[in-house]
């Protein structure tokens, strides 16, 4: 299974204006990243939190629903958030690329 999540991020890593990818556990913690390791704590930390935030948003509208995806996009970066229960993909790319 290791080899499978090494191929997924070479592939996710591969497309065009993609420099970063992290896999975050649910702790919070990066537990795979191509990132360096002070980017990678700050992007998994913050990234976490507003990830728990928008699944309570979306619980709250409505109890039989869940988060999926999200996407957040700034003027420099757009950064691609998909948690599942026990770990969280992230990827950041330059949207302009």
């Amino acid at each position: 299974m290791a080899s499978e999540v090494e191929e997924t991020m070479k592939r996710i890593q591969s497309h065009k204006g993609v420099f970063g990818t992290i896999v975050v556990n649910s702790e919070g913690i990066p537990i795979r990243t191509s990132l360096d390791n002070t980017a990678s704590v700050q992007y998994a930390g913050l990234i976490s939190q507003l990830a728990d935030k928008a699944r309570s948003v979306v619980r709250d509208l409505d109890p039989t629903n869940d988060l999926t995806f999200l996407r957040i996009r700034s003027k420099k970066n757009e950064i691609m958030v998909a948690p599942d229960k026990e770990f969280i993909l992230i990827v950041i790319q330059n949207p302009t690329d």
